[in-house]
């Protein structure tokens, strides 16, 4: 057997990840291991992208690699059974550090669901699910239910774990949520996507001798390799020659473009005819994100709440994300018919929406009030989510607007 291949015979992985591969772990000494199935599912990845990589002629763009890697059936990290979201999986996110930030949110949504009862909610990606079955629990409470609770959700095993989520904590109002996998017709409504267009594949640009070129990913006999190749994608060089317009950047400047953001929106467009969309995420505005000093872009993983920001290693069992372009956001958004109504930081619109007062009702037990003002903190705090974390507004033939952008706009920045 080669032990350079991944696969002992077709379809038939070996235990050993290609040379590449295990140079790449053994420097990250100090991580877990993932265990033998785990290392089973990966190498099958492995297999099912240099398939790909052959049939295209040897390279394909670095989007479709973190495609696959994310997204293939069954193989890919948001595709596939482990965990990701919590202290057991990869990686945080702001329903599992605190309830307050659902509160938060429900109390910021709640004056548009009491407006327009015939409105429906939808939730793009709804991860673990703690955030749906926290917002029933706060809107049940306030008497102010949406008619119904949209999950768009494509991954078989995250709607799963979903339904146990809604199950677990309000099981009464389980038939109330409908999963889909596409965006339904003539929708009027709230969309709400919290830390979703980071999840988006990218493609990876890298300027050099003053030309673009887009990232590629190809195969060879020890692993996964990068290469460049002239952009021909039209969409992406438009996007470029925007970044570029007040000053061009300098050479070596390697970044991320998400073109799937802005398709993403133009379907939204299409399908929602009055309604509100909130978008909270990890980003910056354009003249932040292309900065000339940010020339290794902002390409992220994360495996085992370890991160790091090589995509190649452990494929499909590592998340890989990239910040987002809020203006190109923007752009896109009023393209596609929509106003942008606010734009904020994350610790700015909780406050906004009532955050400290929601700490001040945990005053009677000092534990639960010490370990919820923590939670504050990693929420609010500039080092921690406070700033990096945004919120954005979109609107389209809607007056009432939610509570959390009366403190700070910030849309003069986009």
């Amino acid at each position: 057997m080669n032990t350079a291949d991944p696969h002992s015979g077709r379809g038939a992985p070996s235990e050993r990840f290609p040379r590449r591969l295990r140079q790449r772990q053994a420097a990250l000494a100090d991580w877990p291991e993932p265990d033998a199935t785990a290392r089973q599912h990966s190498l099958r990845l492995i297999e099912a992208i240099r398939e790909q990589i052959a049939a295209a002629g040897g390279a394909i763009p670095f989007h479709d690699y973190m495609q696959a890697a994310l997204y293939t059936p069954g193989l890919g990290y948001y595709a596939a059974g482990s965990s990701k979201f919590g202290a057991a999986g990869d990686f945080v996110t702001a329903p599992e550090i605190s309830s307050l930030f659902a509160e938060c949110l429900a109390e910021a949504l709640s004056p548009v669901l009491n407006s327009r009862p015939d409105w429906d909610l939808l939730e793009a990606g709804a991860g673990s699910g703690i955030l749906a079955a926290r917002l029933l629990q706060e809107w049940q409470a306030q008497d102010c239910l949406p008619r119904h609770y949209y999950i768009l959700e494509l991954s078989g095993d995250l709607r799963e774990r979903q339904q146990q989520q809604i199950a677990q904590h309000c099981p009464e109002l389980l038939p109330r949520v409908q999963w889909l996998q596409g965006w339904p017709d003539d929708f009027n409504g709230i969309v709400l996507a919290n830390e979703l267009l980071d999840a988006m594949p990218v493609h990876r640009v890298h300027k050099r001798a003053g030309q673009w070129y887009e990232q590629t990913v190809g195969f060879e006999q020890d692993g996964f390799v990068s290469g460049e190749q002239p952009s021909v994608n039209e969409a992406l060089q438009c996007q470029l020659a925007a970044i570029e317009e007040p000053q061009p950047l300098p050479d070596d400047y390697l970044s991320e473009i998400n073109l799937d953001a802005a398709q993403w929106i133009e379907s939204l467009g299409e399908q929602m005819q009055q309604g509100i969309v909130l978008l909270l995420d990890y980003g910056y505005p354009r003249h932040e994100y292309y900065h000339p000093q940010r020339q290794r872009g902002t390409l992220m993983c994360h495996y085992r709440h370890r991160a790091h920001d090589d995509p190649f290693v452990y494929p499909g069992l590592q998340d890989i994300t990239a910040h987002v372009d809020f203006t190109h956001v923007a752009d896109s958004a009023l393209a596609a018919g929509f106003g942008v109504a606010g734009y904020t930081t994350q610790a700015h619109f909780l406050l906004d929406a009532g955050l400290m007062q929601r700490l001040e009702q945990h005053g009677g037990d000092e534990a639960d009030y010490l370990q919820c003002a923590g939670e504050v903190r990693r929420l609010t705090l500039p080092q921690e989510m406070g700033e990096i974390f945004k919120v954005m507004l979109l609107n389209k033939g809607s007056e009432v607007l939610p509570k959390g952008f009366g403190g700070r706009d910030l849309r003069h920045q986009l």
